[in-house]
This record gives C-alpha cells, structure tokens and sequence, in this order.
C-alpha cells in the first residue's frame, strides 16, 4: 500500500524514492510486524483469557507439561495479523506471488483454526479428525499448485524442478507438479506443527526459516544476482522477500510472549499456517529441495515420529522414549529452555548450510 501511494510522488520528494528498493520495504515490514505484535499482544492474550480459549494438554504427553494446561491458545491469529497487515502495508499489491503467499498461508491458517476452535469448544485435545485435517490440507495445496502456471501478469511460471549444487539439472515435472506442490506445502505444514511442542520451539525455528528465504526471495527474483549464482531466475519472485520479512518480525513479536515460559501457545492456526507459508515461497522461489535443510529441525522432529510409528507397529517396540524428538530428551532428562536454545542452534546451522548451496553449484 506504501509502495503504491507513496513511490509515485517521488518525482515531488525525491526521499519517497527508497519505496522501490525491496530492501528498504524488507526492513519496513520487519520493524512493523514486531511492533505490531508487541502493541497488540498483551491486549490480545488478556482477550484470550477473557474468552477461556485455554490450551488442552494430551494426556500421553510428558506429565511435566501438564502444568501448561489452561494457558492461552491460538495465538497463531496474532502471528497472521502481524504478518498479512506488513505484508500489505509494505508489499507492491500489483505482484500475484504475494497475493498467493498469503492466500495459502490464510487457507492453512483457516484449517488450524477450525482444529483448535473444535478443541476449545470440546474442552479436550480433539478437533478435527487426522483424515478431515489432511484433506484440507491437500485441497489447498492441489489448488496453489494448479494456479501457479496460471497466475496472470509476470513473466509465465514453469512447472519445473531445480536441483542444489548441480546447476545444469532441470526436471520438467509436468503433470506430477501439482502433487509435488502439495507434498512440499502438506509436508511442511505438518513438519511446523509436530515441532510445536515446547514454548518458542517452533517459533524460533520459523524465525530462522523466514530469514533465509528472504534470502532465497530476493536472489531468485533479481536476474543479475541468480545469474551470477545459476540459480532459477524467477521474475517477480523478489516480492516475497517483504512477506518474508514480514514473517520474520511477526515470529520475533510472538517469540516475546511465547518463550519460556510461555504467555500464549501458537495452536495449529498458527503451526499450520506457517509451514504451509513457508512451503508456497520455497515453491514460488524454487528452491523447494533446499526446504529440507532450510528446515532441517522440522524435517528432524517429523522423521522421528515417522520412525516411531513405523518401529513400533513393524516391530513393537519404539526407537524414542517419546516422538516428536523434542520429547524425547524431556524424558532424557534435558531442562526444556536447553532442548529449546540447543534446537534454535540445529536451525540455525541447518540454515548456514542451505545459504552455502547458493554458492556451490
């Protein structure tokens, strides 16, 4: 919005001229979302408490935990508030890659809230069934990944698949793209909510996710920059740095009331939503195989479970005292804020390492 009243009067005031830099609505964007949340939050948590929007603990999961039963949840609605009002402030309104980045991010975050608001209203940790869940899931997927090639305006979006560190290897995927599309969008989404099990765990992790896709965004959408990199050039893509950016302070504003311990839980409208944000700028800025490292600790807590499950139904007998991994050094032993910071740590590494892959191709 900014961009658009703002940047045409710079033939009037030269200074309005910073409006078309993507970096300096980046750094807009983050400075809003985190004030927005730390303005807004205090107000909203008290709302929360209000409403007796409490959080229901699983009855399996660690007893420690227990202690954590009736603090505020669906706090994701604060964490897409302080992402979709920076996002629009900011942004350049005209690009379809932001609008989609928000739509799907919107669409996943509608689908955690309807789990959580059944939670709530059944006073017991159940709301949607796994099968519902992951329906909806893929139906919002399957339609980002059918629009894609369709988007007007902008140069035409190929339906193909790049591969880090061989810069000459190119997959046409055709008409296994949609189903690509919705295992990376339902893969992270759920990889995002099976990590949120420890206050600013997930958070975190999300923050230091954002941050390197804002990265990836801009390189993508510069065509001198991924040139020189040989990354994919994807024209309009650079737009998403500012969403990403926005991503990144509305984590950092949640990440204040949700650290240990925490004030207020994300719920699935938020997990939900942020992996599947995640999962649509990884597509959009194709660099959806460097998710996995991007996200490494996701993919590290969502194997566990797959593990877990497989073992102890192949074999009937678990490989981790508890999945997600996270519980699993809870019972170990570990004080959760060690889990927690050691965890942020794994991230941040995980993403160093996918930042290195721009290089060595």
């Amino acid at each position: 919005m900014l961009y658009h009243l703002l940047y045409p009067l710079s033939d009037q005031f030269a200074p309005f001229n910073v409006f078309r830099y993507i970096t300096f609505r980046t750094a807009g964007a983050v400075a809003t979302a985190v004030l927005l949340a730390l303005l807004c939050g205090p107000a909203f948590i008290r709302t929360l408490r209000r409403l007796s929007v409490g959080q229901n603990i699983r009855e399996v999961g660690p007893q420690s935990h227990q202690v954590k039963a009736g603090t505020p949840t669906m706090g994701g609605l604060l964490i897409l508030f302080t992402l979709v009002v920076p996002t629009l402030l900011w942004a350049n309104l005209a690009n379809v890659y932001v609008w989609l980045a928000v739509g799907v991010t919107l669409a996943f975050g509608a689908i955690g809230f309807l789990d959580d608001f059944l939670k709530v209203r059944r006073g017991r940790n159940l709301g949607l069934t796994a099968r519902g869940k992951f329906l909806a899931q893929v139906g919002v997927a399957a339609l980002a990944g059918a629009l894609l090639p369709q988007l007007p305006g902008g140069a035409p979006f190929s339906p193909t698949l790049a591969f880090p560190f061989l810069k000459d290897l190119v997959i046409d995927l055709g008409l296994l793209y949609v189903p690509f599309v919705v295992f990376v969008l339902v893969g992270s989404s759920n990889a995002v909510n099976l990590t949120d099990g420890l206050d600013g765990l997930a958070i975190g992790a999300t923050l230091i996710a954002a941050g390197t896709y804002a990265v990836f965004t801009y390189v993508a959408g510069n065509r001198v920059v991924a040139s020189y990199l040989q990354v994919p050039y994807v024209a309009g893509a650079g737009e998403l740095t500012v969403f990403c950016g926005a991503l990144v302070g509305a984590s950092v504003g949640f990440l204040w009331f949700n650290s240990h311990p925490a004030e207020v839980f994300m719920g699935d409208v938020g997990s939900l939503a942020l992996g599947g944000g995640i999962g649509i700028v990884a597509v959009i800025a194709k660099q959806e195989l460097v998710l996995a490292l991007v996200g490494g600790l996701f993919v590290l807590e969502a194997l566990s479970v797959i593990l877990q499950v497989a073992s102890f139904k192949l074999r009937g007998k678990r490989i981790f005292r508890m999945a997600p991994l996270h519980h699993h050094f809870e019972l170990g032993g570990w004080a959760e804020p060690k889990i927690i910071v050691r965890f942020w740590i794994l991230s941040g590494l995980f993403a160093l390492l996918s930042l290195s892959t721009l290089k060595l191709r």
